[in-house]
């Protein structure tokens, strides 16, 4: 399912994100959305690891984390709710 990351940088790239979760075991793939109109990072991401148990560790250990000057919001990713 992966991971979800809130409250992050506009500055930060997808290779920050693998650096940081790589701590915490192999990282299969970093989604950093972007705004259509600016091009600019949303502020947020999502991270899969894998396995459940990285995915774990590293929610126990950076949620509520000082990086890049804010405060993180990490839990595990929810399902996409369709718009229909």
């Amino acid at each position: 399912m992966g991971v979800y990351i809130g409250n992050l940088s506009y500055d930060v790239t997808e290779a920050d994100m693998s650096g940081v979760f790589a701590e915490y075991g192999t990282v299969k793939r970093v989604t950093l959305p972007t705004d259509r109109e600016t091009g600019r990072v949303r502020g947020f991401a999502f991270v899969d690891l894998s396995s459940d148990d990285e995915e774990q560790a590293a929610i126990e250990a950076l949620d509520g984390a000082e990086w890049m000057g804010r405060d993180l919001r990490v839990n595990k990713a929810k399902p996409r709710e369709s718009n229909r």
